[in-house]
């Protein structure tokens, strides 16, 4: 009785053979078979004497499915005649064989239903978990991930994408194989690139007797291929299989089909997205590195601070002991970004400030040279002594304080000649040389000052992808320092974000660590000291460059990591056991 239940209720047959049974007399039985097997009986207890060969015996076929058939059998013992046998059991033929249908249609329907439920729930939960993200790692695990949950047969899992600009699949992302196993020959199989290029999911439940199939991934027996698809073509293949045969059905095509068209647009977001940001980094990079090679002393100065600020963040992730905070991975291209573009705003100001080595320019000191020697030849001034110490302080950070009284008295001094007074130095030498501490005038301080705002006013035209609205503040703010002496707002403690803060200090610990035109650089011991001071003076965040300081080694080695990890993977860069 039990195979019957796949097609109708054996109850309904039941109450059928009974009524036929009536209309008979009450004495001839019938029954119902199921691939030569008697199953239900009516009018007698034995399942016995239904046989096609025994005499007063009439049957009529009925059809379960495209597969399984059965018979509707009368033994006619008490009637009329054998028309009437015929006609009674046709009639009762023709009733349970529509009722058959009937039920068939009715299951098909609800079956239907049911399926197409269970799609509009898969693509409910699916499409919120695999469109949360634009990163193609993310989107690729958000799929496989699906696959497991839904607890589709087959133990194996493969996605493959498309490279861009290539016609070349690689694999994304797998589970089930042994870590390390090569997969890339599915992606040079027959089979493989017969779905790519048709685009059309397939089930093979043995791959043995498939022609396509040369064994490239060896001990497997069944496969079902699934395309990723976009509006425009083909952006991968999702490959569930297993080493049984015949596991997977057409349902699992089409969840799985609905699965991967949830999946196609966000691969191809993700690819435009990646192909965007690959060229934004490079703008960005290429912008940098303009403003940076204006300077051979600065060359490579904002890739340095982008790396290390980054690479700061990332172990104050891993140790939690900044207040608990946690930067995720936009914050972290947020400080990328910061780093690469936060001098940008040296653009405006003048090369010869910019690059400015010494307090007079070396035409200048020639003229200021030759003036002594003419000079000479009309007084008796020693020439040669008197540009020596000029000299000196031209070149001097922190010039001696006799040094500078020498060369105020200096420019008292006037050569009279024909009625004419000709000062040995000129106001404006005077205003450089007589600096007590660098090279620049207090104008041209204020000029490479401007910078951090002028970065931030050529910075905020341009439509930043992602959420960076911390990264213009971080840009201004790089220069600001706690106790309000920085620049260019003169902020002072809380009025400082954190991000700014650290920038702050890798910002100064590249600075010193690197030559310059005005000082050489700085051993690590020498660069310690220096941030040690400062935030002991309240310049600098002391918690931070606490955290800096002690974990310097880890911070430049990963600083190295993000230099070759890609901008949209930067949580990543501690997961290498080379660290």
């Amino acid at each position: 009785m039990t195979p019957l239940k796949k097609y109708i209720r054996p109850g309904v047959l039941r109450n059928i053979l009974r009524r036929a049974h009536e209309l008979a007399g009450g004495k001839s039985p019938l029954a119902i078979t199921y691939e030569g097997e008697v199953v239900i009986v009516e009018g007698t207890d034995s399942f016995d004497g239904f046989g096609a060969d025994l005499p007063n015996t009439f049957s009529t076929p009925i059809q379960f499915d495209d597969i399984h058939s059965g018979k509707v059998v009368l033994r006619c013992e008490d009637m009329a005649s054998s028309d009437e046998c015929t006609r009674l059991l046709n009639f009762i033929g023709y009733s349970i064989q529509e009722l058959i249908d009937m039920e068939q249609a009715r299951r098909s329907i609800a079956e239907e239903a049911l399926s197409k439920y269970r799609e509009l729930a898969l693509l409910h939960r699916s499409v919120p978990n695999i469109n949360t993200s634009l990163v193609m790692r993310d989107v690729v695990r958000a799929l496989i991930d699906e696959c497991r949950r839904e607890n589709y047969p087959g133990e194996l899992g493969m996605i493959f994408l498309l490279e861009p600009g290539s016609r070349q699949y690689r694999l994304a992302v797998q589970y089930g194989f042994p870590f390390g196993s090569n997969l890339q020959p599915m992606a040079d199989s027959d089979l493989f690139i017969e779905v790519a290029e048709t685009g059309r999911g397939e089930i093979i439940n043995d791959l043995d007797k498939d022609s396509r199939w040369a064994g490239e991934l060896p001990d497997l027996g069944s496969m079902i291929l699934i395309p990723i698809a976009s509006p425009n073509r083909c952006e991968g293949l999702l490959i569930l299989a297993s080493e049984n045969k015949g596991l997977f059905e057409a349902s699992h095509r089409r969840s799985l089909s609905t699965l991967a068209s949830v999946a196609g647009i966000s691969v191809s977001n993700s690819f435009n997205f990646e192909g965007v940001q690959k060229l934004m980094n490079a703008i960005l990079q290429a912008l940098a590195e303009a403003i940076d090679s204006r300077d051979p002393f600065t060359a490579g100065h904002s890739q340095r601070v982008a790396h290390l600020v980054v690479a700061f963040a990332h172990v104050l992730n891993e140790k939690g002991d900044y207040a608990g905070m946690i930067f995720s991975d936009e914050d972290l291209r947020e400080l990328y970004y910061a780093g690469i573009l936060h001098d940008v705003g040296k653009i405006g100001i003048k090369e010869d400030v910019l690059t400015k080595r010494t307090r007079l320019s070396e035409r200048r000191m020639d003229v200021i040279k030759a003036r002594f020697q003419l000079f000479s030849q009309c007084s008796d001034f020693d020439w040669a002594s008197a540009f020596a110490v000029v000299s000196s302080v031209n070149k001097a950070m922190t010039p001696a304080d006799a040094d500078l009284e020498f060369v105020r008295e200096l420019g008292t001094t006037v050569l009279r000649e024909g009625g004419t007074h000709l000062p040995y130095l000129y106001e404006d030498e005077l205003e450089h040389l007589l600096l007590r501490y660098g090279n620049l005038t207090t104008e041209e301080r204020k000029e490479i000052q401007r910078h951090p705002a002028e970065s931030e006013r050529i910075l905020q035209h341009i439509p930043m992808h992602g959420n960076y609205g911390n990264m213009l503040t971080i840009i201004r703010q790089h220069h600001e320092r706690l106790d309000g002496s920085g620049y260019p707002d003169g902020l002072k403690g809380d009025e400082i974000i954190v991000q700014s803060r650290m920038m702050a200090i890798v910002d100064i610990y590249d600075a010193v660590t690197q030559e310059r035109h005005y000082k050489p650089a700085y051993t690590r011991s020498e660069a310690v000291k220096i941030l040690e001071k400062d935030a002991e003076a309240g310049r600098l965040d002391s918690h931070l460059t606490a955290a800096f300081l002690k974990n310097l080694e880890r911070i430049e080695a990963l600083s190295e990591r993000v230099k070759i990890t890609r901008v949209s993977n930067l949580s990543e860069i501690g997961n290498f056991s080379a660290l």
